[in-house]
């Protein structure tokens, strides 16, 4: 399996800046592996960071869209028919719409650095409606810190960027509490911001 995850990067890697983008945009391989490989061909002097880093924001949004635009118009029922296709199953749905519930639009943001409802929370945002250009907007900030970080780690590591995972743990839990009160803030402003009823 590592053999063919390594042909694969090796392939994409090949396509350049194109190839970050796609493999974001297909994440048939986890982002943090194909970013961490990005890092390493930084290193190499293959590619430029800023071409990665705009590569990593692109492919990672437009995979973002595809959800979202699948979310908007096939719903719940098509995504719990064919959702495995994509790798989300029934439960990232109903957890991501919980989460899309109870914080509303801006967790789109907050939900991109916790492992679950990372993708799937794309999906209520399609299926309510949310505005396009909002989503795009919370996407877009989340992808940036969440490229550079990877990419760095992969820097930083070398030619040991398969390790990459287990870099990241000890980053882990304060991203994942530094997304969730960004949430709860976002939530809690938008709540007392609303007109009370007399």
């Amino acid at each position: 399996m590592e053999n063919v995850i390594l042909d694969v990067l090796d392939w994409l890697t090949n396509l350049g800046y194109a190839g970050i983008a796609i493999g974001l945009m297909l994440e048939v391989i986890p982002s943090e592996i194909v970013l961490g490989y990005g890092g390493y061909m930084i290193v190499l002097g293959k590619i430029g960071f800023l071409g990665a880093l705009l590569a990593g924001v692109i492919g990672g949004t437009i995979a973002q869209l595809f959800l979202y635009w699948i979310g908007s118009l096939g719903g719940r029922p098509f995504l719990e028919k064919y959702g495995k296709y994509l790798f989300i199953k029934k439960h990232h749905i109903e957890l991501s719409e919980l989460w899309f519930e109870k914080y509303g639009s801006g967790v789109i943001f907050g939900a991109r650095f916790i492992p679950v409802v990372r993708h799937a929370i794309s999906i209520p945002a399609g299926i309510s409606k949310m505005s396009l250009w909002k989503f795009t907007l919370y996407t877009i900030a989340a992808m940036i810190p969440w490229t550079i970080f990877f990419l760095y780690l992969g820097i930083e590591l070398g030619s040991n960027w398969m390790y990459i995972k287990e870099a990241a743990k000890p980053y882990f839990i304060p991203i994942v509490c530094t997304a969730l009160m960004l949430a709860t803030v976002y939530y809690l402003v938008k709540k007392f911001k609303q007109p009370r009823s007399n």
